[in-house]
């Protein structure tokens, strides 16, 4: 048993810093791609709006990943055993749940959480060129708690309609995970035996 424990553990540390190494590398590429975006743009509807995309994204793969937590299988089942397009993928999905939600609420919203919060400290600094009487600690703090109110307020929506709504909106993702295997001949992930 002490045997069986040890590799489960060896397997959950090395899962741990495979899915930390390529969240910090993804996050890397997307702040270097959205601060070099800024600083090259230099318009404040631009940023505003990169902003608002950035949470916005957040928000929609949270709700991803909470409505697979909560959909049911055998639904899917059913569908596929039809042969209606995209079950087979939404049965891969419920499957797979703790994975697809590890990546969608945890990586992909922890990676818009902090260039969120990048992109808004980008703002701020762009706002104190324009305006050097600007209070930077206040216009810091109005931005961060902005950028909470949204990405917290959007959740708390995201979640309730997640929960109440899940098998319909991981049905909608498995479509189109379906179109993009469809389109690429490659199978995103595989079934859990």
């Amino acid at each position: 048993m002490q045997r069986y424990n040890s590799r489960i553990n060896k397997k959950n540390l090395l899962a741990g810093l495979v899915v930390g190494f390529f969240t910090f590398l993804i996050a890397l590429l997307l702040s270097l791609g959205s601060e070099t975006f800024i600083q090259t743009v230099n318009n404040l509807i631009m940023a505003l709006g990169l902003l608002l995309i950035i949470i916005l994204l957040g928000i929609f793969f949270d709700i991803i990943g909470t409505a697979v937590t909560a959909a049911q299988t055998a639904p899917f089942n059913a569908r596929a055993a039809k042969k209606i397009f995209g079950a087979p993928q939404a049965v891969r999905l419920t499957q797979n749940a703790g994975k697809v939600a590890n990546f969608c609420n945890d990586v992909v919203g922890d990676i818009s959480g902090t260039l969120s919060g990048a992109v808004g400290a980008g703002i701020v600094a762009s706002l104190a060129d324009t305006f050097p009487t600007l209070d930077l600690v206040l216009a810091g703090a109005v931005m961060t708690s902005l950028i909470a109110a949204l990405t917290v307020g959007g959740k708390a929506i995201g979640k309730n309609l997640a929960v109440e709504y899940a098998n319909q909106i991981i049905f909608r993702v498995a479509k189109i995970i379906a179109y993009v295997e469809a389109l690429t001949g490659r199978q995103l992930f595989a079934s859990k035996r």
